[in-house]
């Protein structure tokens, strides 16, 4: 959002979702807590447009002068196994190579110290240069851990007692001194976004929590404790949990995680909603003629899709997931060129159907089904695992949450001959 050249290809649709989300967020960061630390909870599936609208956030917030350090977390750790010294190193590391970028050089005493400590320790020590960047030794020693889950446990071990040395290290050695010289540069503060976190594993862990239960209830406390202001991706699941009022409390400081839903192409009734197919509909063309007026390119369907009607088919079989619709016009651009006809559209969605149907377990269809009679899901792990691998969507509206299944998944002779047997 921050380049004017990418901004051309952006289509909000706050109007559709149920409230200007991204704007809360920044509100409460802008106006309500300037110069006090936040932390706020942002989840919604994987692939709905999370990473778009926190960019967003970004540049309104630099907008209004603060400095944003963002980052993707992956980039750091292994999904598959997280820990809180994982995520704290990552976030020490993502911020300082930030401030460094700018000018900013910080006196890392503790880390230099914990470098030393660590290399006495291991058998084959990491080449960490106590007198380099911070943001570099910590950078070789996450390189490290991802590659080794060896290593990674060796350290780990050695970590998690200091853990509040390392939060308080991270507070006083890196985030105090930077809000002090940012402030002097004329900026409000310092916020960090921590993206992709919503991507941890839901593995069993510490006595059969699973890994996002552990870190983000159990740990929670640790997490807020960082004196900026903080935003989190979080997993979806963790809103069905029986511990979201925990999860609330500890980490997001008594206030709710903000939910990005889908893209709402029909009512609950099942009536088309024009609103969003119209969003949905710029969303495909604006990549097709970014610099024409919203309005003029509609005009110029044909020259994308054999009709109007095939524009349409494939903004309602992505039930408004954002990724989705654009990995199936990806799809039809490796069979042909545009206008892409029916016939091609239709036998990519085939392909997209089979795959998901694939991974459906037989006791799943059921529940499907019951999520379309319903409209609701209760926080059994069964039903997460349907949020999980996007069999079902959430929509918001004016009475609030609701729920449908994937329109492909609809679409399949299982479904339908379980929608047969339970009428």
């Amino acid at each position: 959002m921050g380049n004017p050249e990418d901004r051309q290809y952006y289509i909000n649709f706050s109007s559709v979702r149920g409230g200007k989300i991204i704007e809360a967020l920044g509100r409460t960061i802008a106006r309500l807590s300037p110069d006090e630390p936040t932390c706020q909870l942002f989840t919604g599936h994987i692939g709905c447009g999370k990473s778009t609208e926190l960019f967003r956030l970004k540049a309104q917030l630099e907008a209004e002068e603060f400095h944003v350090v963002y980052f993707e977390s992956s980039q750091d750790l292994d999904m598959a196994d997280v820990d809180i010294s994982d995520i704290l190193l990552s976030i020490a590391r993502s911020v300082s190579e930030n401030l460094e970028a700018i000018g900013i050089r910080l006196q890392p005493r503790y880390f230099n110290k914990l470098f030393n400590e660590i290399n006495d320790f291991l058998q084959t020590p990491i080449d960490v240069d106590v007198a380099a960047e911070l943001s570099v030794g910590i950078a070789k020693v996450t390189a490290k851990t991802k590659d080794s889950p060896q290593l990674r446990e060796q350290i780990r071990q050695h970590l998690e007692p200091r853990t509040q040395g390392i939060l308080q290290a991270i507070n006083t050695e890196i985030i105090e001194p930077a809000i002090k010289k940012l402030k002097q540069r004329g900026k409000q503060g310092l916020v960090v976004i921590i993206d992709n976190l919503d991507r941890v594993d839901p593995r069993p862990v510490h006595a059969g929590r699973s890994q996002p239960e552990y870190l983000f209830i159990d740990r929670g406390s640790q997490l807020r404790r960082l004196r900026c202001h903080l935003v989190y991706t979080i997993p979806l699941a963790l809103m069905f949990s029986n511990e979201y009022e925990t999860l609330k409390n500890r980490l997001g400081g008594g206030v709710a995680p903000k939910v990005l839903p889908m893209v709402p192409i029909w009512y609950r009734d099942g009536r088309e909603f024009p609103q969003g197919m119209a969003l949905l509909r710029q969303l495909v063309l604006a990549r097709a003629f970014p610099q024409v007026p919203p309005e003029e390119r509609l005009n110029l369907i044909s020259e994308v899709f054999d009709s109007p009607e095939t524009l349409d088919r494939i903004c309602r079989i992505s039930g408004g997931h954002i990724r989705n619709l654009l990995g199936l016009l990806y799809n039809c651009l490796q069979q042909e060129d545009p206008p892409f006809s029916r016939e091609c559209l239709e036998s990519v969605i085939k392909g997209y159907r089979d795959d998901l149907a694939l991974a459906v377990e037989d006791a799943e269809w059921q529940l499907l089904f019951q999520v379309v009679q319903q409209q609701s899901i209760r926080g059994e792990k069964e039903y997460q695992t349907l949020l999980r691998s996007m069999f079902v969507y959430e929509y918001r509206d004016d009475l609030g949450r609701w729920f449908g299944v994937n329109p492909a998944l609809a679409e399949t002779a299982r479904f339908k001959s379980v929608a047969d047997v339970s009428a």
